[in-house]
């Protein structure tokens, strides 16, 4: 009976669901740049609805939302030098999606 039990055990930790069967959530991830140069821009702060979870991109334009739920996002850019933008994504489960912007300087 013990021998019929431990061989059950063995049997599930062997055939158990990997990890990536259970990814319920998605990345956005992307780089903010001047759509006249072309250059990444630091400190613009993104914004993500609904969830309201913000981020500000470092010296290199990248910024990263990582864990939301599969679903609709808006993702708003804002730097005082530039025209605010937003942009319309779609998460997917254990996806990571592009969210790159430019970004027009203001005049």
């Amino acid at each position: 009976m013990k021998k019929l039990l431990l061989i059950a055990i063995l049997a599930l930790a062997f055939t158990g669901c990997t990890e990536d069967e259970y990814t319920l959530f998605g990345t956005i991830n992307g780089i903010v740049t001047d759509v006249q140069t072309g250059e990444p821009i630091g400190n613009v702060t993104m914004t993500l609805s609904p969830s309201g979870k913000s981020a500000t991109t470092g010296s290199d334009g990248v910024y990263e939302f990582v864990d939301l739920e599969a679903g609709q996002y808006k993702i708003q850019a804002r730097h005082f030098d530039y025209v605010t933008d937003t942009k319309t994504v779609n998460v997917l489960a254990g996806e990571i999606v592009r969210g790159d912007m430019q970004l027009t300087p203001k005049e």
